[in-house]
């Protein structure tokens, strides 16, 4: 642990300052301080006060983990947490591996297990997955396109997507994939009306995800071809436009418009905070503050940082957030996952959905 005998718990917050998915980092932030004021209200972190290092992480992932390897040298970290993407994440994590507790918040691909590496977000199996059943179930969609940003959470996402849509009789007709940053999806938009799609998964992030979604609406496709996103937020709906996200779908573990004790108790106390004209905050931005509250629970349950002792107790974990009390299994945090019909400015929820079998 780097702060014995300092009166701070000082946790690097990583979210995008910068970039395509900046369009979430206000509201990233913000959620975080909400969180941090929370424990600090209590009893802090092991009797320490939280104190938040905002680390920019819309940057390059070499560039991000530069800054935690230099911060973490230098003794000005002890833990870090926030929402961010996994490319950033994989070069993050062998700077942090066993040294520092590192909560990621962010919806991710799945599969990472590593010593003091805790994640709050959704994973294919319980998100798009049921998603792509009741889509296929209740609507018959059977030919699908996908479309990505080109790292690892897109790609991941899309073979599993493409594994569990041929085993609902279904296939995929197109898959593309674009670098983080691109604006022009016309050559897209058009592959993909030429393969017959009638839906079309979207693992594209913020700016990005926005001009796909305008541009899909002005070809005209949104009339017959549904779309289904597991990463689209309030402020990318309202950035995309509502005459732009008709028939789109959305997969999370949290909306705005979530009627939930623990969903109204989390707007109402954002609102006293920050006032009526802070940003909105999506599932996206809103994670964050899930991830500063475990890591809270993770360190006061262990009484110390050191991540051989928190991932001794991390199983017998849990706390309470905007989704609910929510417990760690294996690194993993378990949530409900609701399904949601995207409006002109927010989303209607349709019910929580599981993977078949459940």
């Amino acid at each position: 642990m780097n702060s014995d005998g300092f009166d701070t718990f000082r946790v690097g917050l990583i979210f995008p300052m910068s970039g395509p998915f900046g369009i979430i980092g206000p509201s990233s932030e913000l959620s975080a301080q909400l969180a941090r004021d929370e424990l600090n209200a209590s009893t802090g972190v092991v009797g320490r006060r939280v104190e938040l290092i905002s680390i920019d992480g819309g940057r390059d992932p070499v560039t991000v983990a530069r800054e935690v390897a230099t911060l973490l040298d230098a003794g000005a970290l002890d833990a870090v947490a926030g929402m961010h993407t996994s490319a950033v994440r994989r070069a993050v994590i062998p700077v942090t591996l066993g040294r520092i507790p590192y909560v990621y918040t962010s919806l991710y691909e799945g599969g990472d297990r590593y010593p003091g590496l805790f994640i709050t977000g959704e994973t294919p199996a319980n998100q798009l997955v049921p998603a792509l059943e009741f889509l296929v179930r209740e609507f018959g969609r059977r030919r699908w396109a996908i479309v990505g940003n080109d790292y690892v959470w897109p790609r991941k996402s899309a073979s599993i997507t493409a594994t569990r849509l041929r085993g609902l009789g279904a296939s995929v007709v197109h898959a593309e994939f674009a670098p983080v940053g691109t604006s022009d999806f016309a050559a897209t938009v058009t592959a993909i009306e030429r393969s017959g799609a009638d839906a079309t998964v979207v693992l594209l992030i913020g700016d990005d995800a926005v001009h796909f979604h305008q541009q899909f609406a002005t070809a005209g496709l949104d009339g017959h071809c549904v779309r289904l996103s597991p990463l689209m937020d309030e402020n990318m709906l309202l950035a995309a436009g509502g005459e732009n996200t008709h028939g789109l779908y959305v997969a999370s573990g949290y909306f705005e418009t979530l009627a939930t004790e623990a969903s109204l108790g989390f707007s109402a106390r954002f609102a006293r905070s920050f006032g009526v004209d802070a940003p909105i905050v999506g599932a996206l931005g809103q994670s964050c503050y899930e991830g500063i509250k475990l890591l809270g629970a993770l360190v006061n349950r262990a009484g110390t940082a050191d991540v051989r002792v928190i991932e001794s107790v991390s199983d017998s974990v849990s706390f309470t957030g905007a989704r609910g009390h929510l417990f760690l299994s294996d690194g993993h945090v378990s949530q409900p996952i609701y399904l949601a019909l995207a409006g002109a400015v927010d989303f209607e929820i349709i019910g929580e959905i599981r993977p078949a079998g459940d």
